[in-house]
């Protein structure tokens, strides 16, 4: 049996909003812009995607899921994730060479360091 990864599901209070937002923070595209599931890939043909949900419920504990996103420069793209919007997070990390931040809704993320050679 084949299985192909579609997408990770982004519960929200308001899905069109966040898709947005992570269309800017990914330079991704939208495939979906229906307000009640919004959906992002990284182009239209290429999988998985992020599909924002609309749930009636806030976000209230950290995330038991989340992405990591390794840029070329860690300090550039964390500087123009806040400027988008972001915000630094504390979900116990401490000292680490990763930075979490959130996203609007509170949706925590990674933003990796240059990866190790081995």
């Amino acid at each position: 049996m084949a299985v192909e990864w579609e997408q990770v599901i982004v519960d929200a209070a308001d899905p069109v909003a966040l898709g947005r937002w992570w269309v800017e923070a990914l330079g991704w595209v939208v495939v979906n812009d229906a307000e009640d599931e919004f959906e992002i890939r990284p182009a239209p043909d290429r999988l998985p995607g992020l599909l924002f949900v609309a749930v009636p419920d806030r976000k209230t504990v950290k995330n038991r899921l989340h992405l990591d996103f390794r840029p070329d420069d860690q300090a550039a793209e964390v500087a123009r994730l806040l400027a988008l919007g972001a915000r630094h997070a504390d979900v116990g990390q401490g000292e680490r060479p990763w930075v979490v931040l959130m996203d609007p809704e509170g949706n925590e993320f990674c933003v990796l360091g240059e990866r190790r050679p081995g």
